[in-house]
């Protein structure tokens, strides 16, 4: 039995999180940073810092990153990230392995939020269940007979309208190009910039270009009528990707995380909505839609629980 702690963590358009976590997926310390240009100098940097909080004479015995993309997970390569432009092609587990020395996993970071939410979250009662994870953009993983399926679960990026504008993958109409944070914000200021009354033309005295997803979401519940429009629209969108999902796998639930989770009261209300007249209603009638109980810490906790796997792996010689 692997004694020790590891590190881990998830990499987003965004910001980057690093734990130290114990073999009962306790989290002992965490750091995060912004992404920033240079993601791989700011991971090194939390990573550090991490290895200086380990207690005592104890040990890492290995090192662990869900990120945003497309990741071969036997070599560790990152093979496309669309939010994160400068670690596509990147070999992510080389380089971490080439500093450190230790048992290293990658994995795209949904497929990581849907194994911590099977080892110890919301997942943990069912066999089959879908996790979209909703931020910068949309990530999708797929839980089936208890076990995650080794595929890309690219969901953010199927598409919703064949016409619609240019994701950053390169697609058009991605269901990401609709309702991540990202389109939310967008439309909010493109709507702002065509003379569309809101309050939030006032935000940052004037420079509405700041706007985040939680700005127009405490706007809405003010009952501004433009963020409320806004939110309504990337919910039907999210609404539509459900069902998709909903048709294809018929799963026991679809488990939703990520920052956009706070608007479950008009944003999430209005995907379930749209879902449940999309879906067959034999299938919805039976799926449960619910917010992850682990919250951000569901790719980290997965990214734990995948790198004390490969470590038992090793020590046992596997």
């Amino acid at each position: 039995m692997i004694e020790h702690f590891c590190i881990a963590g998830d990499i987003g358009g965004t910001n980057i999180r690093a734990s130290l976590i114990d073999t009962e997926y306790r989290i002992v310390s965490k750091l995060k940073e912004t992404t920033g240009d240079n993601p791989l100098s700011a991971l090194f940097r939390l990573i550090d810092r991490l290895y200086g909080s380990v207690p005592g004479d104890l040990a890492v015995c290995g090192i662990g990153f869900a990120v945003a993309g497309i990741v071969e997970t036997s070599s560790g390569t990152i093979l496309r990230s669309p939010n994160i432009r400068n670690f596509s092609g990147l070999n992510l587990k080389e380089e971490i392995q080439r500093r450190y020395g230790v048992v290293v996993r990658i994995e795209n970071d949904a497929n990581a939020a849907a194994f911590g939410e099977k080892v110890a979250g919301a997942g943990s009662t069912f066999s089959n269940f879908i996790i979209l994870t909703l931020g910068t953009g949309i990530g999708g993983g797929i839980v089936v007979n208890g076990r995650l399926l080794p595929v890309a679960a690219e969901i953010g990026h199927t598409t919703v309208n064949t016409s619609g504008p240019q994701c950053g993958c390169g697609n058009l109409g991605c269901l990401e190009s609709y309702a991540s944070a990202t389109a939310i914000i967008g439309s909010a200021i493109s709507s702002i910039e065509k003379g569309v009354p809101s309050i939030l033309r006032n935000s940052y005295n004037g420079n509405f270009y700041k706007l985040t997803a939680e700005n127009i979401y405490m706007a809405a519940l003010e009952g501004d009528p433009l963020a409320r429009s806004v939110l309504r629209e990337a919910g039907k969108a999210l609404g539509i990707g459900i069902a998709n999902m909903i048709n294809i796998t018929s799963p026991e639930a679809v488990i939703l995380t990520g920052g956009l989770l706070g608007a479950w009261k008009i944003y999430i209300e209005a995907a379930i909505a749209e879902a449940s007249k999309r879906a067959f209603p034999e299938l919805f009638s039976k799926v449960r839609i619910i917010p992850s109980s682990l919250g951000d810490d569901a790719g980290t906790i997965g990214m734990a629980a995948l790198v004390f796997e490969k470590a038992e792996e090793c020590a046992a010689g596997i």
